[in-house]
């Protein structure tokens, strides 16, 4: 699929914002399964914008403001080529030893042990155990048991979550939004050993209704000698070339599209428009 995306972020703010310091990463990757073809970046008030690579080779763009300004506005507009994972059907037998193996280049550490928005407690452990047995058995298929359970037992609220919620009082509530089954999917993987990561993107689907939320997030096991491999438990399924990766990490805290700081008196307002559109196919636009 050729899909174009127009991501619009607007800040407004109530008094005179005299500084502000901001990193974004809304490029999208390129690698076997996706060509970034085009991307622009615009921010309005104008000033210099410097890119680089974060730890996790995701692409950042940072800029700083250093006038008074009551707004901030941030687009990135760009054109991906997606591709079928040509490497076919997941591989089975799998097991936690595989991870041992010398050959194994990847460094998945610190996709096996807790972070901010993924913490570890007896709860997750127990529940993940409850799911697959007390040992893990198949890496792939014990990934997508635990991404199932966390469809079946929750409930999509948008209204129900915000940003800073973690697992523990995602699985405690058992409904939020994509983000919310990502970092529970990847709670219990991580419980047992099964290297997971949080990933952030978009999500095109030609349907109407709830499913058509544009920005989305997602998680990727790793599997040795075959790489990571993409599971959306929000949706029960694999991701395809409907999916448009942006960023990787080991949660959220990691990857957030528009972050940053600012010196100032007064409130902020933010409104965050994301378009996509099939350009092989009839005109189609799904917001969020």
């Amino acid at each position: 699929m050729r899909l174009s995306v127009r991501h619009l972020t607007r800040f407004e703010y109530d008094g005179p914002v005299l500084e502000s310091y901001n990193d974004i990463r809304l490029r999208p990757v390129s690698d076997p399964l996706q060509r970034c073809a085009n991307y622009s970046l615009r921010v309005s008030p104008e000033t210099p914008v410097k890119s680089h690579y974060d730890f996790y080779q995701n692409h950042v763009a940072h800029f700083e403001l250093h006038t008074p300004h009551h707004y901030l506005e941030i687009e990135a507009n760009s054109e991906v080529e997606t591709r079928v994972d040509k490497r076919g059907p997941a591989p089975m037998g799998l097991t936690l030893d595989s991870l041992n193996d010398p050959v194994v280049e990847d460094n998945y550490f610190d996709f096996v042990v807790e972070s901010k928005f993924v913490p570890q407690n007896v709860a997750i452990w127990r529940e993940a155990v409850d799911v697959i047995g007390s040992q893990v058995s198949d890496l792939w298929t014990d990934a997508v048991k635990l991404g199932k359970h966390v469809y079946n037992s929750f409930s999509y609220d948008p209204d129900w979550t915000h940003v800073h919620t973690n697992a523990v009082t995602a699985l405690q509530d058992r409904r939020g939004v994509c983000q919310d089954y990502a970092h529970v999917m990847i709670a219990f993987c991580r419980s047992q050993q099964i290297p997971a990561r949080y990933v952030s993107g978009y999500f095109f689907n030609d349907k109407t209704g709830d499913e058509n939320e544009a920005s989305h997030a997602w998680v990727e096991i790793f599997l040795p000698h075959h790489g990571w491999r993409a599971w959306d438990p929000t949706h029960a399924r694999e991701a395809d070339p409907r999916y448009v990766k942006l960023a990787i990490g080991r949660d959220y805290g990691d990857i957030k599209p528009v972050s940053g700081s600012f010196r100032g008196k007064g409130s902020k307002r933010m409104e965050v428009v994301v378009q996509i559109r099939d350009l092989e196919a009839s005109p189609q636009t799904v917001e969020a």
